[in-house]
């Protein structure tokens, strides 16, 4: 009997010792192999520094004279923060010139935003139509649900700064306005969609770079 138990132990002991050696703590991505659905393969840990750790593209800002809603984002993503891959969460970095908008998007993911200098208003809409949107100051935070169309726009007089975490490497982004008017879709159908008119639809689609 206490053979039996010995060796129930030392076999207990072995597979436990096996399993900790197994474990996989991190998996700082591989670009050179393309992305899967469970992320990219893992860099070999062997090959790893502390740098692979740390990322320093949020540090500064954006320059929102070259977008037409006068944003510029910034994003800590998989792509280009590899040591996020398959860990379930980013970051990105807003930066809204005076009168600026981050326009009406989606993530496939939720979204937590903390604003560092406002005011904005930020907001979401619900699958029920509801608008929930509140003047937001530096410190606030608000919570976009998964999936919902959600916006900021500045209402200061001077740039806002704001930085949004998501629970997902590779969130994704869809703005309402570029799904519209970006592509080949015949302006007639966007016409009906929309409930523009003609000349509407044809000035978007040559802001955005849409054709048809």
């Amino acid at each position: 009997m206490e053979i039996s138990r010995n060796v129930f132990l030392l076999s207990l002991l072995a597979l436990f010792t096996l399993s900790s050696a197994t474990v996989v703590d991190f998996c700082v991505a591989d670009l050179k192999y393309p992305v899967g659905p469970a992320g990219y393969p893992c860099k070999n840990p062997a090959n790893l520094t502390v740098d692979d750790f740390v990322y320093s593209g949020l540090a500064v800002a954006g320059d929102t004279s070259t977008s037409i809603f006068k944003v510029a984002v910034a994003g800590a993503f998989d792509i280009t923060f590899p040591a996020l891959n398959g860990l379930g969460l980013s970051m990105a970095r807003l930066d809204i010139g005076v009168g600026g908008v981050v326009p009406i998007h989606t993530h496939r993911v939720s979204e937590l935003i903390l604003v560092i200098d406002g005011p904005i208003i930020a907001g979401f809409i619900d699958g029920n139509g509801i608008a929930y949107y509140k003047k937001l100051n530096k410190g606030d935070i608000m919570i976009f649900p998964q999936s919902m169309l959600h916006f900021q726009v500045n209402v200061g007089d001077k740039p806002a700064l704001a930085f949004v975490s998501l629970n997902s490497a590779n969130p994704g982004f869809q703005t309402t306005s570029q799904a519209l008017f970006a592509n080949d879709l015949p302006s007639e159908f966007v016409e009906k969609l929309t409930l523009l008119d003609a000349a509407e639809v044809k000035r978007m689609k040559e802001l955005f770079g849409g054709t048809n």
